[in-house]
């Protein structure tokens, strides 16, 4: 596939994986929409690009916790662009606490419409104009955690584990198609998110036992599988091992457990909602990290 031309929606562009990708398609010469939480971060990309000679994206100011907002935002992206040809659901949020605690909690709720109900009410939205055309590509950015049990994350780890399910399941319907079906599976990324995991009880030392990506490299591989119409990306290279033997996963995720006991407290009674629409400690992190990034 050719990138230069092409008309792509990118969920959750204001921060980390989601504002890299966009850097590196507007530099492909691609059509942009950036959809996310916070217009004046979005706002400021859309600026950044321009100055650096690329076509201004359009900016789609939208809380895809809420549902409905998914179905919208597709709208809006086919009257700013024509047409979506690439769609990239790359918005996601936590809400992180024991399974015991979080049960069915509203903020349980609203994590799962970003993470899963959102991107599936874009599908229904954009699919059926690239089969008229018989050409496209979605990309579903899901989660190394889809195939790793760890403590307090059990939410997340599903919702990632459904929407990596949904889209094997799309590749398979669509193939022949002439629309490409992408999941691009990050494991520990230098993210807000990351930060955000400070949170979680021994979160910090869960993340420093961790290979750190960058999202800067990962925009790039996701370049380059576009291209090759690949149907799957692992970054870093080291979740590729624990993503194809799942079992070795899920024995470090006890090992890890084991070795962190005396930092974890079983009687913690947090739901913490993670994103940029999550809770004000979890922000406070987020933001920490994106006022260090250069």
């Amino acid at each position: 596939m050719k990138l230069a031309g092409q008309r792509i929606l990118i969920t959750g562009a204001s921060s980390g994986i989601g504002r890299a990708m966009a850097i590196e398609l507007a530099a492909e010469g691609a059509h942009l929409a950036l959809v996310a939480r916070r217009q004046a971060l979005l706002e400021q990309l859309a600026e950044e690009l321009a100055r650096s000679g690329h076509e201004r994206p359009a900016v789609l100011v939208a809380d895809l916790s809420e549902r409905g907002a998914a179905t919208k935002v597709a709208a809006q992206a086919i009257e700013r662009l024509g047409d979506v040809d690439i769609l990239i659901n790359n918005a996601g949020g936590a809400a992180v606490g024991f399974q015991w605690v979080v049960g069915d909690h509203d903020k349980a709720r609203r994590a799962l419409e970003v993470n899963y109900w959102a991107p599936l009410a874009l599908m229904e939205a954009l699919v059926p104009a690239m089969r008229e055309h018989d050409h496209g590509a979605v990309v579903n950015v899901t989660s190394g955690v889809q195939v790793m049990p760890l403590w307090f994350m059990g939410h997340y780890s599903a919702s990632k584990a459904a929407l990596a399910q949904v889209t094997q399941t799309l590749a398979l319907e669509l193939q022949g198609s002439g629309v490409n079906v992408l999941e691009v599976i990050p494991g520990t990324v230098d993210t807000a998110m990351q930060r955000e995991q400070h949170e979680v009880p021994a979160g910090k030392e869960m993340v420093e036992r961790s290979p750190l990506g960058k999202p800067e490299i990962l925009a790039r591989l996701l370049v380059r599988a576009l291209r090759r119409d690949r149907r799957r990306l692992i970054y870093p290279r080291a979740v590729a091992v624990g993503y194809t033997f799942p079992g070795l996963f899920r024995i470090y995720g006890r090992l890890l457990r084991r070795r962190l006991t005396d930092k974890i407290d079983l009687d913690d009674k947090r739901v913490l909602l993670g994103g940029s629409f999550g809770d004000p400690e979890a922000r406070r992190r987020r933001e920490a990290w994106e006022r260090e990034r250069p």
